[in-house]
């Protein structure tokens, strides 16, 4: 286990506990390595060659872009989107009609549909948010008192519950394993069917019979929903092809 992702998710477990906003660990913990890495990329980060050449390659989502653009450091992103370009240009290759006709435009178009599904800060991201699970994973079996931090988190969502799951087979033994499941299980089991129920006496308020009922804890629970099966996160985490060989 890397000791450097120790310390961050012991917080984040801890976080979650009171008064944070965000009440999945994992999705705090993907919250602040994404806002790292937007302040990286147009900071420190941004004039190294070795960055550079990734970012080239890979480029960058729609969603963090934009993220980007509206951090306000316009020089550093042109900087960044000039040399980019430059990258583009050459993968294209030729005009656009060759990519209709032409051997080249065949080839210009494959690596136009690999820079489709490609970010640097996605990557990134992916990179270190894996381990992150799986340290959680490992802390789990090494630390009495992380389970007591897993056991008082509030819930996990859907999309990292399943990614926790799935780091505890791999990384557990098979008793281990029973025990963390079970544990992890209870957790989003009590959480999941106080939230069915809010969502469905949410929809009974519509109905004049329920119309003098105390609203009670239902009134966000589109929204927690909502949160729940996509994650609290500032950019939904998308299907990509991140590089493994980051630093």
């Amino acid at each position: 286990m890397e000791q450097i992702y120790t310390i961050p998710v012991n917080e984040a477990f801890e976080s979650v506990q009171h008064d944070s906003g965000c009440k999945c660990p994992f999705c705090l913990l993907y919250n602040k390595l994404e806002a790292n890495e937007l302040d990286l990329i147009l900071g420190a980060s941004m004039m190294e060659p070795d960055v550079r050449v990734k970012t080239n390659e890979l480029g960058f989502c729609d969603q963090h872009l934009q993220m980007m653009f509206e951090g306000g450091k316009r020089l550093p992103l042109a900087l960044i989107l000039e040399s980019h370009l430059d990258h583009v240009a050459d993968s294209i290759d030729g005009s656009l009609n060759s990519l209709l006709i032409s051997k080249t435009g065949e080839a210009a178009a494959k690596k136009l549909e690999k820079l489709e599904h490609s970010c640097y800060i996605c990557g990134r991201i992916e990179y270190n948010f894996r381990n992150m699970i799986e340290t959680a994973a490992l802390l789990w079996e090494q630390d009495e008192a992380f389970r007591d931090k897993v056991r008082a988190v509030p819930h996990f969502c859907l999309k990292h519950f399943g990614r926790f799951v799935q780091a505890g087979k791999e990384r557990l033994s098979r008793k281990e394993f029973q025990d963390f499941y079970t544990t992890v299980y209870g957790v989003e089991k009590a959480y999941f069917d106080k939230l069915r129920g809010d969502v469905s006496f949410f929809c009974k308020k519509f109905d004049y019979r329920y119309a003098e009922e105390p609203w009670g804890d239902a009134k966000d629970a589109p929204e927690r929903a909502k949160k729940f099966l996509c994650g609290e996160l500032h950019v939904q985490e998308k299907e990509r092809k991140p590089s493994d060989g980051l630093t």
